[in-house]
Parts: C-alpha cells; sequence; structure tokens
C-alpha cells in the first residue's frame, strides 16, 4: 500500500488524566516531505500539574490559551484526508486526542494509526526505541518533550521507515 499524505502528532499532558492536554504538535507528510507544521499550547480543564519537571509547562505557561474545543476546528482540519496519524508511542497521544474529544462532547474521528515506538522495537533492535534514541539512531535533532519538536521527529522517523519499505 503506498501513502500519500499523513500527519505526525505529539501532545503534552498537565498530568495523569488523559483529558489534560497542554500541548500539541502537529506534522503533515505529503509524498514524504514535510509540508506543514502546527504547535499550540493549550489550556487544560484544570490548573492541576504534575508533569511540568517534564515538559516545563506550568499553569501559567496556559491559563489564557484556548481550551481543547476551542482549538478543535483547527485540529480538525489536519485530520482531513489524511491516510493515518502516526506517534511515538501511538496508544498514550490516541488516548489523549480520544479523552479530549469525549470531555468536551466532541465526536471522536475515525483514523487509522501508525506508532514509530512499536515499528522501531519491531524493526531497529535498540537497546531502547525511546524517541531521543530512535531519532539519535537516524540522526534526528531532537529537543524532547517539546511537542512539536518530537512530533518533527516522529515524522522524520516514519519518513525514514516509508523510504525503507518503498511504501510511499
Amino acid at each position: 500500500m503506498k501513502y500519500n499524505r499523513f500527519i505526525a502528532i505529539d501532545f503534552e499532558t498537565a498530568n495523569n488524566e488523559r483529558n489534560s492536554a497542554c500541548a500539541l504538535g502537529i506534522v503533515v507528510v505529503e509524498n514524504l516531505i514535510i509540508t506543514d507544521q502546527y504547535s499550540t499550547l493549550i489550556k487544560p480543564p484544570t490548573s492541576y500539574f504534575t508533569f511540568t519537571n517534564i515538559h516545563g509547562i506550568t499553569w501559567k505557561d496556559v491559563q489564557d490559551q484556548p481550551s481543547f474545543n476551542e482549538l478543535w476546528p483547527d485540529i480538525q482540519n489536519y485530520l482531513i484526508n489524511i491516510d493515518f496519524v502516526v506517534a511515538h508511542n501511538i496508544t498514550f497521544d490516541k488516548a489523549v486526542l480520544e479523552a479530549c474529544c469525549y470531555y468536551y462532547n466532541i465526536q471522536i474521528p475515525e483514523l487509522k494509526y501508525e506508532c514509530t515506538c512499536q515499528l522501531s522495537r519491531n524493526r531497529l533492535k535498540l537497546s531502547s526505541n525511546a524517541l531521543d534514541s530512535v531519532s539519535n539512531y537516524y540522526g534526528i535533532e531532537l529537543d524532547h518533550h517539546n511537542a512539536l519538536s518530537d512530533t518533527l521527529a516522529c515524522a522524520k522517523i516514519m519518513i525514514n521507515f516509508l523510504k525503507e519499505d518503498g511504501r510511499c
């Protein structure tokens, strides 16, 4: 199967609640070329932050930002006419997307998903399949836990896999 257009996504969350998205990165890839990128901070439903030590985002950074439902029209536009959505550990990012949709009573979009972490585990046989390790393997710059940087790295990893497979 050939793929012409996909998006990579990465969410950062404020805490363990999957609906606590506080940052999002989206990268559009068409015919193996990155054609668009989108990054935003998101005001989560509560001011409770426990992951600031991971991504550096605080309530003060997002308190005046739009909430997920306010950003949904922009996000939804990226989900149109794509072959799949990819993330590094897609189970997390898919769960965040679905939890945010559910929280704000937004119909969860029907999408196909790919996971660069799982693909890395199956193909590369590295000692670690974490995003920073796989990025290093491919020589991809990464500011880990910056949503846009993580998304760009994931998109570039997927491009490498598709080139290796001849699927694009």
